[in-house]
């Protein structure tokens, strides 16, 4: 359950809840394993409705099979998909990289494009999976990533009361410095895997357990 907190009150809250992250994951960034920008595209559009641990087990040896956009661009389509074949929707991911690799050749000189407008021009690569590419690789803020930690624990928090991503993106940006969105993200994540976990929170050891409306023990 959230607060109905004020603006000013959520901003409030949240360059605390950033500064005291910040010093419990010191280390928090993009926990997907890549060299290249293009690499780092196709672990996120991978990345899916799949966690990042899933996603590792298999780029090493995708990476090694396909290393470059010319590799994926060219790739025969059931290769590709037996080759991400423990991922769920493969057959969608595969076609996503087969065709945003192409886009990447050809229409961007195989180049990855550094803005939220054009990167979302790429087959299959929507805001949040442009967001993490600009922002890992580039250092570009151009919005909040929202996925299933940040969405669960920004509500805790009271930083935004709604269920949409887009809505939720919109609150966060609204509420949280610019300079804080790409680290806003690996921080809640972070958060979430060690502490505030979904079944089984841990409130009595939670840095954040003085400002959290949702804490379970004071």
């Amino acid at each position: 359950m959230t607060d109905s907190a004020t603006l000013p009150d959520r901003k409030k809250r949240a360059t605390r809840v950033v500064a005291l992250l910040k010093r419990a994951y010191p280390q928090a960034a993009c926990s997907l394993r890549y060299k290249t920008a293009h690499q780092l595209l196709v672990a996120t559009i991978l990345s899916a409705q799949t966690t990042d641990e899933q996603v590792n087990k298999i780029t090493p040896g995708l990476f090694k099979k396909y290393r470059t956009i010319e590799d994926f661009a060219s790739a025969d389509l059931p290769g590709l998909e037996q080759a991400i074949r423990s991922i769920g929707l493969y057959r969608h991911k595969a076609k996503a990289i087969k065709e945003s690799s192409a886009m990447l050749l050809h229409h961007f000189g195989g180049q990855m494009p550094d803005t939220l407008d054009e990167i979302t021009r790429l087959p299959g690569v929507g805001r949040k999976t442009g967001s993490v590419v600009l922002g890992t690789w580039f250092g570009k803020a151009e919005g909040i990533v929202v996925d299933t930690h940040v969405r669960r624990i920004a509500r805790l928090l009271g930083l935004t009361d709604q269920n949409d991503p887009a809505k939720i993106e919109h609150d966060l940006m609204m509420a949280v410095a610019r300079k804080n969105w790409i680290i806003l993200t690996h921080l809640l994540i972070d958060h979430g895997r060690a502490v505030c976990v979904a079944r089984r929170s841990r409130c009595e050891i939670c840095v954040l357990n003085r400002l959290c409306p949702s804490v379970q023990v004071r």
